[in-house]
């Protein structure tokens, strides 16, 4: 179809089943169906097999931001089954313990409190973390003892997914600590087998170690048995397309339909726009002085088509990133 490779942002909405380099291996082969230049493809954050939804898939020249996604916070939808834990704290590890304790809602309601903000997490065995150089899950799987360390994560926000607010926490604690009035007894308290949660989290946060410690925080024990991811930095599941309209771009639907520009990666960051003489200084990597705008970092733009990331610090403004996009060579001839 052309012989220009790709650039910009494919938002996958990820089946459970398939891992995140299957799917960079999927976008390539529907692009070589269809025709389209060998374009360089990577994702923007691992989803593991089991878990499902956004999935940034970048293209070209959109790759060199893949870093800053991975850097970015995300948002899941989970649900904690309580009542057992397993090897790999989700559904396809073998039990390892055991608990008939169910926990009242206004519990795990109130213990949410605990979970949110800068916490401290040990992740799961079973993860991509390098232990002497070693992949966690491939000793994990290998039967060895798995000792991480615990790390620093933020959790934004914890929520429930559903209606329950637990607006009634505080009476119905207050029943169980005071003397019961016998003839107005207080309603029993509804236990929770499992229980669906919204978590908005930085990068490197566990969510099945999240599950894991909540359940333990609320005396019981819990594993993961459905996790979604519903946003990726700016990326959200409204955004996202089936694995089915991806294979359409193999079978001739066109690519542009589907494809977001590189600058949707960067919705957080302004723009800076350059005349012709300052855009090809930028893209021969030089410095631009007496620059007016404050510190920070911008995109900067040649007629709305991105050359480069700079870092504005004190007028000088210095190349972070960038960006080889044929449009700009083509508005500079």
């Amino acid at each position: 179809m052309t012989d220009i490779p790709a650039s910009g942002w494919l938002i996958l909405d990820k089946p459970r089943g398939l891992g995140s380099t299957q799917a960079v291996s999927a976008v390539k082969r529907v692009l070589r169906q269809g025709g389209y230049a060998k374009t360089k493809v990577g994702h923007g954050g691992t989803l593991d097999p089991l878990a499902e939804g956004v999935l940034p898939i970048a293209l070209g020249e959109a790759t060199k931001l893949a870093g800053r996604m991975l850097d970015a916070s995300k948002t899941y939808e989970f649900t904690i089954q309580f009542g057992a834990e397993t090897t790999t704290l989700d559904t396809e590890g073998e039990v390892t313990k055991s608990s008939d304790r169910r926990p009242p809602m206004e519990a795990v309601a109130a213990v949410l409190e605990l979970f949110t903000g800068d916490i401290e997490q040990v992740p799961p065995a079973f993860s991509a973390i390098k232990v002497d150089g070693k992949r966690a899950y491939d000793l994990a799987r290998a039967g060895e003892e798995v000792a991480l360390k615990t790390r620093a994560v933020t959790i934004h926000s914890l929520r429930f997914a559903g209606d329950y607010k637990g607006e009634d926490i505080p009476s119905e604690l207050a029943t169980s600590f005071a003397q019961p009035d016998p003839f107005n007894p207080p309603a029993p308290l509804e236990l929770a087998d499992c229980v669906t949660l919204v978590a908005h989290v930085s990068k490197g946060t566990y969510i099945r170690s999240l599950a894991r410690d909540i359940a333990r925080a609320l005396g019981t024990l819990g594993h993961v048995t459905y996790l979604r991811r519903t946003k990726a930095g700016p990326f959200t599941e409204a955004q996202a397309i089936s694995l089915d309209s991806l294979n359409e771009i193999g079978k001739g639907a066109p690519l542009q339909d589907l494809l977001l520009p590189l600058e949707a990666g960067l919705d957080d960051i302004p723009a800076l726009h350059l005349d012709p003489d300052s855009a090809q200084a930028v893209r021969q990597g030089r410095v631009l002085s007496e620059m007016p705008q404050s510190d920070g970092l911008y995109l900067a733009t040649l007629h709305a088509v991105p050359v480069a990331l700079l870092e504005l610090t004190g007028g000088t403004a210095k190349v972070v990133r960038g960006f080889n996009l044929p449009d700009v060579a083509e508005q500079n001839t």
